[in-house]
């Protein structure tokens, strides 16, 4: 019986910490995930290739990873249109998508980074977002579902639109709808992560007080 109190009272602790520090986790989750592709190019123009292509690899089943789609870093310019691309490398090294998704990059041109330009604003609003958000916490209420859900459609209507074929978007219009995507989401959920999470601190505080 001693056994399973004290490890009762053990998970209580660490559900209690878990509470307590939800937000500084999951900006430690997100600044991975967001930061790894911002390494991968930064290994691959100091010349450790090897690693730099295990996070491409591990980051192409989450995005196409299309050079005309991402920012380059280490290059003349952070991005380069696919008839610029097609110009400077020949149209057979684009000739297929999965041709072009093979193309990390080069000394004249940089390195592309390891998912596209909407995931690079998403998650790096994400971040900064919840960075800030916990400078305000306190104070800040929850975005209104329908603001939040307008505030979706220019992400969802731009890249629904590429996906389709309807025209080529520009590598601003993808910053701009996925940091909006990003600050929204933030500032739709973790106004409501924190009341829960607030209340699960009040509840196993107040049974630890009583054990």
């Amino acid at each position: 019986m001693a056994c399973i109190e004290d490890l009762t009272v053990f998970l209580d602790k660490l559900v209690l910490a878990l509470a307590k520090h939800w937000l500084l986790l999951i900006n430690l989750v997100i600044a991975v995930y967001d930061g790894l592709p911002f390494l991968a190019p930064t290994l691959m123009v100091l010349g450790f290739n090897w690693p730099a292509r295990v996070i491409y690899a591990a980051y192409k089943p989450l995005c196409h990873q299309l050079p005309q789609r991402s920012f380059f870093l280490f290059g003349s310019q952070p991005a380069y249109s696919f008839e610029t691309l097609q110009k400077l490398l020949g149209p057979e090294r684009l000739a297929t998508d999965s041709l072009a998704r093979e193309f990390i990059g080069n000394a004249a041109l940089g390195y592309k980074m390891a998912y596209c330009q909407r995931d690079t604003a998403m998650y790096t609003s994400m971040l900064l977002a919840g960075i800030v958000f916990g400078l305000v916490r306190r104070r800040l209420r929850p975005l209104p579902l329908a603001l939040y859900l307008i505030s979706l459609v220019p992400w969802a209507v731009d890249g629904l639109a590429q996906l389709l074929g309807f025209y080529e978007s520009t590598w601003q219009l993808r910053t701009i709808t996925g940091s909006l995507f990003g600050l929204a989401t933030v500032w739709f959920a973790y106004p409501y992560l924190e009341a829960g999470m607030g209340d699960l601190r009040r509840t196993i505080g107040e049974k630890l007080r009583l054990e």
